[in-house]
Order: structure tokens, then sequence, then C-alpha cells
């Protein structure tokens, strides 16, 4: 795995030709608002903040997702969204009409860079490896090349139960997908 700056997508799935020439001014755009943001990030109390995705959908629908090495609070996340919303309107980059979410990427999406994966140690991890086998347990830690998962095993010794510690040592290129899981 690779840290980078970010994944643009967008909900195009096969273009026809004639919205070839849109399936551009989109790219052109979600570019221009990935470098409006990290512009943001780079002011005071927004360094350690990172772009994880870039959602635009057909109906003008903006999800951003960010994240922060320290905590991302709600207040972090309105001044983003109205920094956005105030360069969006005066450019006229998406219209008139477009609706703007600025969120943490949550519980449920996938973990994308090493820095999340720090991010998340002792919590709950849930890895879906590249040959189709899953993992879960707690990080433990996470370094430039790989996470550590533990659980708790019930081994059975004799006529009793006796619980042991696995550890699992997993290689980011062999992590298809990984997302922070629940405990109930």
């Amino acid at each position: 795995m690779r840290e980078n700056l970010g994944n643009v997508k967008s909900k195009r799935g096969k273009l026809k030709t004639s919205l070839f020439f849109l399936g551009i001014f989109e790219m052109t755009t979600l570019e221009k608002i990935e470098n409006l943001i990290l512009t943001k990030f780079a002011e005071e109390g927004f360094e350690d903040c990172f772009l994880v995705e870039i959602q635009l959908s057909p109906a003008n629908a903006l999800e951003i997702f960010v994240d922060a090495d320290s905590d991302l609070t709600l207040d972090k996340c309105r001044k983003i969204s109205r920094f956005v919303e105030h360069h969006l309107d005066e450019n006229g980059w998406l219209g008139e009409t477009y609706g703007i979410e600025v969120s943490s990427p949550g519980i449920g999406r996938p973990l994308k860079f090493i820095r999340q994966y720090k991010k998340n140690i002792k919590r709950l991890l849930d890895v879906t490896k590249t040959d189709g086998t899953l993992e879960s347990g707690t990080l433990e830690s996470a370094d430039d090349e790989k996470i550590i998962l533990t659980k708790e095993v019930k081994i059975k010794e004799g006529k009793k139960n006796k619980l042991e510690t696995q550890i699992t040592e997993i290689a980011y290129s062999d992590i298809k997908k990984a997302s922070v899981g629940v405990k109930f």
C-alpha cells in the first residue's frame, strides 16, 4: 500500500461518446476541488488533516471524506465545508445547484492509507486479504510495511479450554480491504 494524496472517484460507469466531455469536465473539477482542500490543509490547525476520497454524483452531490492524525472534529469538518463551498460559489465549478457533505470516512469504510492504520491501533479490524481469506483482530501495531493483529482463541487442553493470544502479521501488499470493526 502506498501513501498518496487520495483517490478521486466518480460514479460515471461506462461513458458514451456524448458524455465524454462531461467526464473530462468532472475530473478537472474534482482535481480543482482536491487542490483547494490541500490548500486548506496547509493552514494552521489543519496540518494533520488528509484527504481520503472525493465523490461527485451525477446530481451534483459532492461528498468529501477527510481524516486527521488527531481527532477530526465536527468544527473542522464544518470549516472545510464552508471553505470549499465559498470557492465553489465564487468559481461556479459545480453550477448554481449542488450539495456538499464533508465528513470522516466512518467505521464501515475501508482504510486507504498507512496513517489511518496507525490512528486505529487498539481497535478491532476486519481484513480481507488478497487471497480471499478473512482476518479479524485487534490492531496492535502498524508500521510502513505491515500490520499486526491479535485475537484471543480458545484452545482445548484435555478437558479444559484455554485462551491463547494469536498474533497475525499482514503486509499491506496482502490486504485487499480493511475496515474498523464494531464490538458488541
